[in-house]
């Protein structure tokens, strides 16, 4: 009784949304592409080439590694620079004298820090889940932190062995911390795709919330990188990017999201991805409201929209979809519901943490 609940209030939502005339069934739509938020991160702790490999079994389009540097200059992933929430680095008394405050991109906060390491240390640390009050923590310390390099490999077999191209979205994080500290991650980025015959031909979209670093990009690739895309991602529309927070003449988000400012974007790149609520906000009770009018915007300006991030635990969804009152409960339903209705907006594609609902939420 509680799927088929869902199913038609999820219908109901979606009927009662305003569409465009030009808008189709999803079905008939371009491919959306279903992406990895981490791997198959509700499934198996982030960042690990198990959620990766899960990711590709499930599916996903694309694979999503965050990227941040070591103290010797490796690519590793890591949602961020401080590794206290995603690894057991507390319970390693070799390193208890590196805990640490540090500000990054404004914001002050205590912990371990990627920096403070070298690659060969960062491998006797092993993954945990970032949220143990939500998912499951059975694999905790059975996963490394894989560098980029692994990544690819990985990507590379497992396209070989399915017969299917799988496409790579790493974002670099925290891009002006580590220029300043001597660590800038863009060319060593490039070089490391060249590095590789798959990324040299397989479809690769870079990503970060700052603007600087991705224009940097747009002039360093030229046409020497046809299968490399870029992303400009968008966070609260109030802030800034990192690279722009001391300049009172740098537009905010929510200028970026205008349509002159989408335009500007549209300059050194080809895809926006957006706060899925900024694409369909929630209204005062917990229901998704009607579209903005950000896809047609971006649409118009010749952009892409790629909207974050979909998770399948209540925590995360539209309080009108509850089954329960228990936040952790996984809501597969509710989840793909949600996708679709994001889907009959116009997105191109998305980021979830669990692509096998991504997969069948964009199945005809």
């Amino acid at each position: 009784m509680f799927l088929l609940r869902i199913i038609v209030l999820a219908a109901a939502i979606v009927m009662a949304m305003p569409i465009a005339a030009d808008t189709v069934h999803p079905s008939a739509q371009p491919q959306v592409l279903v992406i990895a938020h981490r791997g198959a991160s509700a499934l198996r702790p982030e960042h690990t080439l198990a959620a990766y490999l899960q990711a590709i079994e499930d599916g996903a389009d694309y694979i999503e590694p965050d990227l941040v540097s070591t103290r010797d200059g490796v690519l590793v992933a890591r949602h961020e620079n401080e590794i206290g929430g995603t690894t057991d680095v507390a319970q390693h008394p070799e390193f208890a004298g590196r805990r640490r405050s540090a500000t990054i991109d404004g914001k002050t906060q205590e912990g371990w820090f990627s920096e403070d390491f070298t690659l060969a240390e960062l491998k006797t640390l092993r993954a945990r889940e970032r949220l143990p009050q939500l998912r499951s923590t059975a694999y905790d310390g059975r996963f490394e932190i894989p560098t980029l390099a692994e990544i690819i490999r990985l990507l590379a077999d497992e396209s070989a062995r399915r017969g299917r191209v799988i496409g790579l979205i790493p974002e670099i994080k925290h891009s002006t911390h580590f220029r300043q500290l001597g660590l800038a991650m863009e060319d060593r980025l490039l070089q490391e795709l060249a590095a590789h015959d798959y990324t040299r031909r397989a479809p690769v979209v870079l990503q970060s919330f700052e603007s600087g670093n991705l224009r940097y990009l747009h002039e360093r690739m030229a046409d020497a990188h046809s299968n490399i895309r870029l992303l400009q991602l968008i966070d609260e529309p109030g802030g800034k990017p990192a690279d722009a927070m001391d300049d009172s003449d740098a537009p905010s988000y929510g200028q970026m999201l205008t349509p002159a400012g989408l335009q500007r974007i549209a300059g050194y790149a080809s895809i926006i991805g957006p706060d899925a609520r900024l694409v369909i906000p929630l209204d005062g009770e917990g229901r998704l409201g009607a579209p903005t009018d950000l896809v047609r915007d971006a649409h118009a300006a010749g952009l892409q929209v790629m909207a974050y991030t979909f998770r399948p635990e209540q925590a995360f969804l539209p309080r009108a979809l509850w089954t329960d009152d228990k936040p952790a409960t996984r809501n597969p339903a509710a989840s793909i519901a949600e996708i679709r209705a994001y889907v009959a907006a116009g997105i191109d594609g998305f980021f979830t943490d669990d692509p096998a609902l991504g997969r069948r939420a964009v199945s005809p």
